[in-house]
């Protein structure tokens, strides 16, 4: 399980953000993210918004208990098997809408061979433009975690991410 401070802190350098600059942007002190870093303490729960908008996230992906989506590489010998990895499609909409789509990455490979449309996917504006067939490509060449992530002018935030 990962602390709320590994992830301010991975967010944080992931952004080529300093301590200091994401200090001054939230008006707190270095040592108070510091100490955030480091779980000496948490950020105010009103910094919360602030901090996940400053670090291009979701509040949800900061409180989660789950770890953070690194896109990684894999070995040859570490590849799983195709039909044993799966495509997540998440969407938070401004508007309170959430959708979670999960799916076999083998089903979604097969249905784009076969030229056959998934719903949840092909219905969806936020999702018009992201190219399947490149996410395919990524994960046959062993590239796995959050491969994609946009947040629309509205404030919209769609993150696909391969496990």
């Amino acid at each position: 399980m990962e602390t709320i401070g590994k992830k301010i802190a991975f967010y944080r350098k992931a952004r080529g953000i300093t301590q200091e600059e994401l200090s001054e942007k939230l008006g707190v002190s270095p040592q108070a993210v510091s100490k955030w870093e480091n779980d000496i303490a948490c950020p105010d729960i009103q910094l919360l918004a602030p901090l996940a908008k400053i670090l291009e996230v979701t509040t949800d992906e900061l409180l989660s208990a789950e770890p953070v989506q690194q896109v990684r590489l894999l070995a040859q010998e570490e590849k799983p098997d195709l039909k044993k990895q799966v495509l997540k499609v998440i969407i938070d909409s401004t508007k309170g809408d959430k959708v979670r789509v999960n799916l076999p990455m083998e089903l979604v490979r097969t249905a784009l061979e076969i030229g056959s449309k998934i719903p949840q996917v092909t219905n969806n504006e936020n999702l018009k433009n992201i190219d399947f067939q490149q996410i395919i490509a990524l994960v046959e060449s062993g590239v796995i975690g959050k491969l994609v992530e946009i947040e629309s002018a509205d404030g919209d935030t769609v993150s696909v991410v391969v496990e």
